[in-house]
Parts: C-alpha cells; structure tokens; sequence
C-alpha cells in the first residue's frame, strides 16, 4: 500500500515536472519570437528612416529634433521587459489549450481559409476598439501614473517607444489576446499573423517620420487609418488621438486633434503646406 502511494507520488511528480517543462519551454518560445519580432521592427524601422533614408525623407520628419540616445536605450528595456510580460500572459491560452479548454484554434481550422481572413479582420477590428477605450481610461489623471507614465516618458517617440510600457499597462494590453481566443475561434497562425500587424503599425506609428501618402489638398489618402503624425500628435499632447489603427473612434468621440490634418499636411506635402509648419504642437 506503501508501495503504490510512493509511486502514484512519483508519477504524479513526474506529470507536474513535465507540465512544468513544457510550460517554460512555450514562455521560451513566446518570449524569443516576441523580441525578434520587436527588435526586427524596431531596430529596421529606425536603421531604415533613421539612418539610412535620413537625407532622404528629412522634409518628412515630424519634429526638427531627435531623442537623446539614454531616452532610445530605456525604450529597449522597458520594451524588452513588456514583451516578458506579454509571454507570461500569453501563457493562460497555452495553459488553457493544454487542460482542454481552449477548443478555438482546433474549431476554427475546420471552418477554412475564409474564417481564417474573416478572423484576422474582426481581431484587428476588436483591438482597435480595445486599445481605444483601455488607453483613453489610463488618461485619466487617478491611472495615468499607475498605468501610462512611462510610455508617456517618450514625448520625442521614437521606433523604440512601441512596447515601452508600465508593467500594468503591459499587462492590460497582453490581455486581449487570450480573451479574444476564448470568445472567437481562431487559429494560431492567424495570432502570428495579427502580432506582426500590430508590432508593425505601432513600430510605423512612433517612428518620427510621415510615411502615409496625401492627397492633393494634403489630408491623408486612406483617411481611415491613423498616420504617424496622428500618434506623434498624442505623445505631444496626451489629450487627443487615442486610437491605434483607425481614425473613426477619436472622430465618433470627438478626441481627434483639431489640428492634425494641418500638422499631416506639413510634412506629407511640405511644399504646398508651408502654412502647416507654423501650426503649435
């Protein structure tokens, strides 16, 4: 009776060193595909407008001046600790998955190709709703401290600044994917997929530069999507510009800055924007 006891210990010890093996392994996995999807980004983003397309694209920078080097290296720790946070969060969809009830990526591959671009789509949709509403609450002066300071501490953004986040508001932005895979069915290549969209935009977004193509009155050609100069705009302000991929959110809640479209136009068509330059940040 002993006996068995001691073994049924044992195997049951063995079980927990496995589940904990495979756990580490997946927040290994998670953390390093992570950071290289960050510093691929990042650092491309940067070398490519920073460095290599300065001359270049110089009438397209958003601001005359550039973050001091001590600002970019706090933004790769900071962001480096977030990603950390990101892969433990990301665990409880792993952890789920491997208990059984996480039934979403198996439900969603025998829908098809079709659920899978309608799944992509309708997770962007969300996010940018998400991230409206959860980044327009941290504003708020009683969480702002609590949550946002530190992303905030990049008013200069840079390509760096994308994931230099407080630990909560770290945390409060990891939570979307796992509600999300427990509310809609869909496959894991489909959350590779949203990952490199959204680490691509912000990267866009914080890079300095005015990359989005304008029309002839100088407004925006895809008017619907937020430029980097709409972002730039909130880090100057911290009172307008809330949204993350779309413009339709600030527009329906009136949090848009009313001089965007000036701000764009003077550096998306600087030539017939003169006027634009002088408008105050």
């Amino acid at each position: 009776m002993v006996w068995r006891n001691r073994v049924g210990v044992s195997k049951e010890l063995k079980l927990n060193i496995t589940d904990l093996t495979a756990i580490s392994r997946e927040w290994l996995d998670n953390l390093g595909t992570d950071l290289l999807r960050y510093v691929i980004f990042a650092v491309g983003v940067w070398l490519l407008l920073w460095v290599l397309l300065a001359r270049q694209l110089a009438a397209r920078k958003i601001r005359p001046s550039r973050p001091a080097a001590r600002q970019l290296l706090l933004e790769f720790i900071f962001s480096v600790r977030s990603i950390a946070i990101f892969s433990t969060v990301g665990l409880s969809t792993f952890a789920l998955q491997h208990l059984g009830y996480l039934p979403g990526p198996g439900v969603a591959v025998g829908w098809g190709t079709g659920w899978a671009v309608a799944s992509l789509v309708l997770m962007i949709l969300a996010h940018d709703a998400y991230f409206y509403w959860t980044h327009r609450a941290i504003h708020h002066p009683r969480l702002f401290r609590l949550f946002h300071l530190r992303h905030h501490r990049s008013h200069n953004p840079s390509p760096f600044s994308a994931y230099s986040f407080d630990v909560t508001e770290a945390a409060l932005q990891a939570a979307f994917v796992p509600i999300w895979m427990l509310l809609v069915p869909t496959q894991w290549p489909i959350i590779g997929l949203f990952m490199v969209h959204q680490i691509a935009r912000n990267t866009i977004g914080h890079s300095g530069y005015e990359l989005f193509p304008a029309r002839r009155d100088g407004r925006p050609l895809f008017d619907f999507l937020t430029t980097t100069t709409h972002h730039d705009l909130h880090h100057a302000t911290a009172r307008s510009n809330y949204g993350l991929y779309f413009t339709w959110w600030d527009r329906w809640m009136g949090t848009e800055h009313p001089d965007y479209y000036a701000r764009f136009a003077s550096v998306a068509r600087p030539s017939s924007a003169a006027a634009g330059r002088s408008v105050s940040v």
